[in-house]
């Protein structure tokens, strides 16, 4: 085959780049008709509850014998799943805008916020609040107020996936049917009816919907199985006898959760001894279990300390040696449960250990270390320092330096920027710093952190 002339050559190239222009095209139409139909639904909408309306005067004008609708109870509408919420506060972030937001509260540690009670919702705001300082973190739930078209799709691409797409319910995005979210958040101090926060990733503004106090025993699979009166033997001998007993016995481990460790393990303790004496069976499994809890309890922790350091392996062999019974177990019961201690009680993804996207190296110019340096944190005053800038939320310049690696390091651009824009330069805000920064290969550094103030003041 010969080799293309020069003209050919130069044809070719043209025809790409045309092909190029026409897709970016195709898919600017793409855009152009899903935001269309979107604004059409809108509008049908409005029009139709405008319909609805203007029908519902007519009829009151009219005075027919026929009787509008009742209107539902809120009991109704609650079991219908139709609920209307009432934000209990806003939030007041060290984050203004989206761009440079961590996707996920531990990305930046030093990140601070403060949540006040509104008194629309309780009188006495602080009195909801009395008994949360015991707790170090608590779940926030919110709304992603900042949707904008609030547009979601079945398949989303995760950031840190560089898009490649996954289902919407197996990613934590933020454009969902319901556009709701859930942080953890570190509890740092409660002040009358305003709560104090790190470790965040919402902007200022946002809506908060409701605060529950974060509880490792409830919330943690493997504080759970540390905790949990699970036993894989207990659960045949009560799926094939059914005994009340048994049963009862179970029951009482769960109502406390100190109970559940130690019934836990001198469940299993009296089990290992009761395999050298004699013949285990359903009955005699749960009466040992039960005489070595009241026997001697202290000596039985002990033991059970060590017996629970053992290998995995030797647990799993002790527990088929006590299912060794002459007794036929049905199939649900023979499920293959993690053994304690194992680390793969619970499971994720793969990729978010392991994402394509990898962390990147972050970096400081001279003149940006002396820009940020220069920042005074909020809790320090002074009549001749009043011309420096301050920070609201960020304690020192060093946990302002730590946050910015934290956003970085984390690459917060969009697929999109990161791999078809070639402007470099990322812009975002800090607290009251507006940051500048550029990216390279696996690194991102920091060219300049200037006051907000004097931002807006040059533009």
């Amino acid at each position: 085959m010969t080799p293309l002339c020069g003209c050919c050559g130069e044809q070719v190239n043209k025809l790409n780049q045309q092909i190029s222009v026409m897709r970016k095209e195709m898919k600017n139409l793409r855009q152009m008709l899903d935001s269309a139909v979107r604004a059409h639904r809108k509008h049908m909408i409005s029009i139709q509850s405008a319909v609805s309306k203007i029908g519902l005067y007519e009829a009151d004008k009219d005075q027919t014998s026929q009787q509008p609708p009742p209107v539902a109870s809120p009991q109704a509408a609650l079991e219908q799943g139709n609920i209307q919420t009432a934000p209990i506060g806003y939030i007041s972030s060290c984050f203004s805008v989206k761009n440079g937001t961590p996707r996920q509260p531990t990305i930046c540690g030093p990140s601070r916020a403060e949540l006040r009670i509104q008194q629309s919702v309780f009188n006495n705001p602080e009195h909801a609040l009395v008994g949360l300082e015991q707790y170090s973190h608590v779940w926030i739930i919110f709304l992603f107020h900042k949707n904008g078209h609030l547009s979601y799709k079945a398949k989303v691409k995760p950031p840190r996936l560089n898009g490649q797409r996954v289902g919407v319910y197996s990613t934590r995005s933020p454009h969902r049917p319901n556009a709701l979210g859930l942080t953890l958040a570190r509890l740092d101090q409660i002040v009358g009816d305003t709560i104090h926060l790190s470790d965040i990733d919402m902007i200022a503004g946002t809506p908060v919907l409701d605060i529950k106090p974060y509880i490792p025993e409830y919330d943690s699979p493997h504080s759970r199985m540390d905790s949990e009166p699970y036993d894989s033997n207990t659960d045949q001998v009560q799926a094939t006898t059914g005994s009340p007993n048994e049963t009862t016995h179970i029951s009482n481990l769960d109502k406390d959760s100190d109970d559940q460790s130690d019934g836990d393990l001198g469940s299993l303790l009296s089990r290992d001894k009761s395999e050298a004496d004699i013949p285990v069976t359903d009955s005699t499994q749960s009466v040992s279990a039960q005489f070595c809890l009241h026997k001697d309890l202290h000596s039985v922790l002990e033991e059970a300390k060590a017996y629970v350091t053992q290998s995995c392996q030797l647990s799993r062999a002790s527990e088929d040696q006590v299912t060794d019974s002459p007794k036929t177990t049905p199939p649900e019961s023979t499920v293959e449960r993690p053994c304690y201690g194992e680390e793969a009680y619970s499971a994720i993804a793969g990729w978010i250990r392991e994402p394509p996207v990898s962390s990147l190296e972050v970096r400081f110019t001279p003149q940006a270390e002396r820009e940020l340096a220069d920042f005074l944190p909020t809790h320090l005053s002074g009549p001749s320092e009043s011309d420096r800038p301050r920070f609201k939320f960020l304690r020192s310049p060093e946990e302002a330096a730590a946050a910015i690696r934290g956003v970085l390091s984390a690459d917060p651009r969009s697929v999109y920027r990161r791999t078809r824009c070639r402007d470099r330069l990322f812009f975002f805000t800090l607290d009251t710093a507006d940051i500048t920064c550029w990216f390279g290969q696996g690194f991102a550094e920091v060219l300049q952190v200037r006051p907000v103030e004097q931002h807006i003041a040059s533009m």
